[in-house]
């Protein structure tokens, strides 16, 4: 359904009423403004349930893409309709962590639906003891593994983009999908 073509919707602010006294009672000005009435009322309706539209919980289906657009958010068309909302939802929370081991974690937990373990080659020490080994390794790299129960339910290239577009920039990554039996899990 398109809003704006709900039959026989009632404005909830009617114009007619707004008008100065002196056209309260002409018939012309009424039945004109009850033609903008019928073309306005979806508008204030949409206006009124204004805090609905931006909740992903309560938002209409056809307006979910158009909300996950305003947090960067592309969603997948194969998932079922509570995932998507769970995204939408979810995905502004983990905008704060951009960026972060346990951001890109929570992000691809939430977009596999699977266990990810991520491996990366660099990090940060202090010690008071001069000449102490630097910690990771001399060579970066990011190592993304993600467990599911079926490899095969995962798009690889949603994943390869997700993890290419959040992992710092001078980061060689590899991506892993692997099936959770192989991890020892049942």
């Amino acid at each position: 359904m398109t809003r704006g073509t709900v039959p026989d919707l009632v404005s909830a602010h009617p114009l007619g009423e707004l008008l100065p006294g002196v056209y309260l009672e002409d018939s012309l000005a009424q039945r004109f403004t009850e033609g903008l009435d019928t073309v306005l009322a979806p508008i204030f309706l949409t206006l009124d349930c204004l805090d609905a539209y931006l909740d992903p919980w309560l938002t209409p289906r056809d307006f979910l893409p158009w909300l996950a657009s305003w947090v960067g958010l592309e969603l997948d068309e194969t998932w079922p309709e509570s995932r998507q909302r769970a995204m939408v939802a979810a995905i502004a929370r983990l905008h704060r962590d951009r960026g972060t081991h346990r951001g890109l974690v929570d992000y691809l937990q939430l977009l596999t639906g699977g266990e990810v373990e991520l491996t990366e080659s660099g990090g940060a020490r202090w010690s008071a003891e001069p000449g102490t080994a630097p910690p990771g390794t001399p060579s970066p790299q990011l190592q993304v593994i993600v467990r599911v129960s079926d490899p095969n339910s995962v798009n690889r290239a949603r994943l390869d983009r997700a993890v290419r577009d959040a992992r710092p920039a001078h980061l060689p990554y590899q991506v892993q999908v692997m099936p959770l039996a192989s991890a020892g899990r049942g």
